[in-house]
């Protein structure tokens, strides 16, 4: 009989692994984190975006981004601004400093995309990449499925 993969623990653990490295890396040299290069990677595409727009993107909740941000803007990477045409919306703001930062780390991202796939065939990379986007879609219906013998 074929052992069953692991695969949920094994998600678990990369993902855990690989956040762990990169913050620790990205502190060191950048003095940012993880998730706050996602947020200047989102305001690159775009600018002056609310708050809850952003954290979709990052599938994060509006609180845990709100105290994010709130440090970014400490560090002069973002602001916040009201919403034109509704005052409840904060939109961030990127800012010069932050720019710049997300200018010099896509390089180190492009070098860490290399590294965890230069040791698969194109075919392979793939598969990985179809893997990935099939988890992120479906994330609720996989879960939530019935469990199937």
């Amino acid at each position: 009989m074929k052992k069953q993969l692991k695969i949920f623990h094994l998600l678990q653990l990369a993902h855990g692994a690989l956040f762990k490295a990169a913050d620790r890396k990205l502190k060191s040299e950048l003095h940012i984190s993880t998730t706050q290069l996602g947020v200047l990677f989102s305001l690159v595409k775009q600018d002056n975006a609310p708050i809850t727009v952003i954290a979709d993107q990052l599938n994060m909740s509006y609180s845990s981004l709100s105290g994010v941000i709130d440090r970014m803007t400490k560090a002069e990477l973002v602001t916040r601004q009201q919403g034109t045409t509704d005052a409840r919306v904060q939109n961030v703001i990127l800012l010069a400093k932050g720019r710049e930062l997300a200018q010099r780390s896509a390089s180190k991202v492009r070098n860490i995309n290399h590294a965890l796939l230069k040791k698969f065939t194109l075919d392979e990379q793939e598969t990985i990449a179809r893997f990935l986007m099939h988890v992120t879609q479906n994330a609720e219906n996989i879960v939530s499925e019935k469990e199937r013998f």
